[in-house]
């Protein structure tokens, strides 16, 4: 791109380029006829993929719709929409006609200006953040004004330029494009890999196992039937109190199968389990100055428990069902948001949960290896919870998790080896992460660099 293309063109308010929010000719279409119907979700942030295959009839939407035709570019006006880059060409309408969310500013091109260059100038970083700081309204709900718009100063050159601009920007974006897929193909890859590694270490398949290594050294081993039996014994020697403890449900088919020398066991033999509570919040007495940290289900995503966000005192400590938990309790999500339910974190500092978590106390010797397997069984997790609409977990299901339980020493291998092989996954992960924020920043290099006067 030439450095002095843009530069000998007309500066002009945009309203000269496209007519803003332009009226609607009702007498122009029939009540049965079909039009594309594109609410906001159905416009991709950032890439200006937009979905138009949601189809209903004019006289459903005639009224209370935003409506536009094709080649009329979108603008999402409302926070935080607007700054995500919510635009989008609209492009292979039905009948030519869309009606949408009502937060979506229409630009209409006018004679000799090109969708593409319109489209490319407002879903730049640069117009997104002056448009942001225009926004008015109320926190949370706020929008950006059509006289912002229409007053915005725009590059307009020739059309035969506007095009030469826009095929040159689509070159570079297409390159970038493709590297951008590559990476995230390689992200999902990793991904794969990640279940494979933990699917082979609860198998028995990642390290050589106990049995194999004593027959071939001539010497005894315990077993994971000892070693759960010894874990039974400790436990049942500090709490008199426990009954029995739930056997596990042995899953059918292949997956009954274990290596030589393993067990299975259940979450309710390997840990005490237990969760947590929400303090009435009416309670100052609960929750003012508090110092005792509160955790809620939302920082199983992280992986470990560093800090907590919210505090209670010692005296919601002695007066409700809540309970310290020390460091190294395993968290497990029972219900949340999204694709929290069924993960699982690792505290690193003692804290009390709320009810949505269950606490899992495990033996530490064995905790790394409950850890990697809880990780890998995530799915599983997710398909055992109970419920209706939202489907949940409790801590019955929590206890009678299925473990399949290695001998001790061959556990320290396996935790070893899935430690090593994570950490190069992760380091690998972080560099696709930064190359993604870097093609990102290049995008918006690109487009601020074609509509810039000054180069």
């Amino acid at each position: 791109m030439r450095n002095d293309d843009i530069a000998v063109t007309r500066m002009v308010p945009l309203s000269e380029a496209v007519e803003v929010n332009p009226k609607l000719d009702r007498s122009l279409f029939s009540d049965d006829l079909d039009v594309s119907f594109v609410p906001m979700a159905a416009v991709e942030a950032t890439s200006g993929v937009i979905d138009v295959t949601t189809t209903r009839k004019y006289a459903d939407v005639k009224k209370g719709y935003t409506h536009f035709r094709e080649s009329d570019v979108l603008f999402a006006k409302v926070t935080p929409c607007m700054e995500n880059g919510k635009m989008a060409i609209a492009r292979q309408l039905r009948n030519g006609v869309g009606f949408g969310s009502t937060e979506f500013h229409v630009l209409r091109p006018r004679a000799d200006v090109d969708a593409r260059y319109i489209y490319y100038f407002v879903s730049s970083q640069t117009f997104r953040k002056e448009a942001s700081g225009h926004m008015t309204g109320a926190v949370g709900l706020r929008r950006v004004p059509s006289a912002f718009l229409e007053d915005s100063v725009i590059p307009l050159p020739h059309i035969d330029e506007q095009r030469r601009v826009v095929a040159e920007l689509e070159k570079q974006f297409s390159r970038l494009d493709e590297a951008v897929a590559n990476l995230k193909r390689v992200k999902a890859n990793l991904k794969r890999y990640k279940a494979s590694v933990l699917k082979d270490a609860v198998e028995g398949r990642l390290v050589p196992t106990e049995a194999e290594l004593a027959r071939s050294e001539g010497r005894s081993c315990e077993t994971g039937e000892q070693l759960l039996q010894r874990i039974l014994e400790t436990r049942r020697s500090q709490w008199s109190g426990r009954g029995k403890f739930r056997t596990p449900q042995i899953p059918d088919g292949d997956a009954a199968c274990l290596s030589d020398g393993w067990t299975w066991s259940s979450i309710d033999q390997l840990a005490d389990v237990g969760t947590g509570a929400t303090p009435n919040r009416s309670n100052p007495a609960y929750w003012d100055a508090g110092d005792v940290p509160w955790v809620t289900s939302g920082v199983v995503n992280a992986g470990y428990v560093d800090k907590a966000s919210e505090f209670v005192t010692r005296r919601a400590l002695a007066e409700t069902n809540l309970t310290l938990y020390p460091s190294g309790t395993l968290l497990v999500a029972m219900y949340g948001e999204g694709k929290t339910r069924g993960k699982c974190a690792e505290l690193r500092i003692p804290a009390t949960t709320n009810q949505a978590l269950a606490a899992l106390q495990v033996n530490e010797d064995v905790r790394g290896y409950v850890r990697h397997f809880l990780e890998l069984n995530y799915e599983q997790m997710r398909k055992v919870a109970s419920g209706g609409v939202q489907p949940n977990l409790n801590l019955s299901l929590v206890r009678s998790v299925a473990v399949p339980l290695p001998p001790l020493a061959e556990q320290v291998r396996i935790v070893a080896e899935v430690d090593r092989r994570l950490s190069l996954l992760r380091g690998v992960e972080a560099e696709i992460d930064v190359n993604l924020k870097r093609s990102q920043s290049l995008r918006n290099a690109t487009l601020n660099k074609a509509f810039s006067v000054n180069q």
